[in-house]
C-alpha cells in the first residue's frame, strides 16, 4: 500500500512537471518578465505580433497575447569595403578602400522603426546583415563618384577630399531609405595597379625634372640678375665717383672764377684808381703847364715886345742882327761870303788838303 502511494506521488509530481512545462511552453510566447534594455539599445515591444511601443533603456515586463520584446543596438556598426578596379571618367582604373560607421534609428525615430520594421527587421537585429548591406551601398557610391571624375580628380591632392565627400553623401543618401545613418566615411587608401604606378612614377619624375630645370633657369636668371645688379652697382659707384669729381671740379672752377672775378674787380678798381690818378695828374700838369706858360709869357714879355718891334721895323731888326753877329765873332773867326741863295760846301782839311768852299764859280777861291 505504501509502495502504491509512493508511485502515486511520483506520478503526480511528474505529471505536475509535465503540465508546468506545457504551460511554460504555451505561455512563453505571451509573457516576458524583467526584460532589460541596455543603454546602447532600443527596445521594440510587441503585442499580438505587432509593434505597439518603442522604448529606451530600462527593465520591462508584459503579459499579453504573443507579447515580445526585441532589442535593437544603437551602437555604431563599422564597415570597410574595397574595390580594386573602378573605372574613371577618362577610362583609367583605380582601386579604393572606403570605411565608415552606420547607425540604426533610435528612440527618437520610433515612427520610422515601426514603418520600416517589416521590411528591414533583419538589418536592425543583425550586425553582419547590416554590414553586408552597407558595404554594397558603399561600392555603389564608389563607382558613381569615381566614374564622374577623371583619374587626377580622384587621386591627386585635395581631390581625394572631394571624392570622400561625394562617397559620404551618396552612401548616406542610399542608406537613408533603410532608416540608417552613415557617418565618418573615409577613403584611407587608393589602390593603383603596377602599370598605373609606373606611369605615375614616370609622370612624377618628368614633372620633377621639369621643375628642376625651371629651378635651374630661375637660379641662372637670379644669378644673372645678381651679376647685372653688381655690375650696375659698380657702374653707379663709378658714375657717382665721376659725378663727385665733376662736382668738385665745378666747385673749384666756381671758386677759381670767383677768385678771378675778385682779382679782376681789384684790377679794375686799381685801374679806375690809376685812371683817376692819371686824370688828376693830367689836370695838375695842365694847370702847371698853364702856370708855366703864364710864367714863360711873363718872362718873355720883353722879348715878345722886341719881336713885335722887329716884325714891325725890318731895318731895325737887320741892324740888331748885324750887331748880334758882330758881337758873336771872335778875332780868330773866319768868314766865307757866298752869293745869296747858295749853300756852301765845307771840306775839312787834311794832310795835303786845303780847305775849299764850293761857290758855284768854276775857279776855286783859296785863302
Amino acid at each position: 500500500m505504501e509502495r502504491k502511494n509512493i508511485f502515486k506521488k511520483i506520478g503526480f509530481t511528474v505529471l505536475t512537471i509535465i503540465v508546468l512545462l506545457i504551460v511554460m511552453i504555451l505561455t512563453s510566447q505571451h509573457v516576458y518578465i524583467l526584460a532589460r534594455v541596455e543603454p546602447q539599445e532600443v527596445g521594440v515591444r510587441f503585442r499580438g505580433g505587432r509593434i505597439y511601443e518603442v522604448v529606451g533603456p530600462g527593465v520591462y515586463s508584459d503579459i499579453a497575447l504573443f507579447a515580445d520584446l526585441k532589442r535593437v543596438s544603437s551602437e555604431a556598426v563599422s564597415f570597410s569595403v574595397e574595390d580594386p578596379e573602378v573605372i574613371t571618367r577618362d577610362r583609367q582604373r583605380v582601386g579604393l578602400r572606403v570605411s565608415g560607421d552606420v547607425f540604426r534609428p533610435g528612440v527618437g525615430q520610433s515612427a520610422q522603426i515601426q514603418e520600416l520594421w517589416p521590411a528591414y527587421r533583419g538589418l536592425y537585429l543583425s550586425d553582419d546583415a547590416l554590414r553586408i548591406r552597407v558595404s554594397d551601398l558603399a561600392l555603389q557610391a564608389m563607382k558613381s563618384c569615381v566614374g564622374d571624375r577623371s583619374f587626377d580628380e580622384n587621386v591627386i591632392g585635395a581631390s581625394r577630399d572631394e571624392l570622400r565627400s561625394c562617397i559620404d553623401e551618396n552612401v548616406d543618401l542610399l542608406a537613408s531609405g533603410l532608416g540608417l545613418v552613415v557617418r565618418n566615411v573615409t577613403v584611407p587608401n587608393v589602390i593603383l595597379s603596377a602599370d598605373v604606378q609606373a606611369s605615375l612614377d614616370a609622370i612624377t619624375k618628368s614633372r620633377l625634372d621639369t621643375e628642376l630645370a625651371q629651378q635651374d633657369a630661375i637660379k641662372a636668371k637670379q644669378q644673372s640678375a645678381a651679376d647685372q645688379a653688381r655690375e650696375e652697382g659698380a657702374v653707379r659707384v663709378q658714375l657717382a665717383r665721376q659725378q663727385e669729381e665733376v662736382r668738385q671740379k665745378t666747385i673749384l672752377s666756381d671758386l677759381e672764377r670767383q677768385r678771378l672775378e675778385a682779382q679782376r674787380a681789384v684790377i679794375e678798381a686799381e685801374k679806375s684808381n690809376n685812371l683817376l690818378a692819371a686824370k688828376k695828374d693830367l689836370e695838375i700838369n695842365e694847370i702847371q703847364a698853364q702856370a708855366a706858360l703864364s710864367a714863360a709869357r711873363a718872362q718873355l714879355a720883353a722879348e715878345i715886345i722886341k719881336a713885335g718891334l722887329y716884325a714891325d721895323n725890318s731895318a731895325y731888326a737887320y741892324l740888331q742882327a748885324l750887331i748880334t753877329n758882330a758881337s758873336a765873332l771872335n778875332a780868330t773867326d773866319k768868314l766865307i761870303f757866298v752869293p745869296e741863295g747858295t749853300s756852301p760846301t765845307i771840306v775839312v782839311p787834311g794832310a795835303g788838303i786845303l780847305p775849299t768852299v764850293e761857290t758855284g764859280v768854276s775857279a776855286p777861291v783859296s785863302e
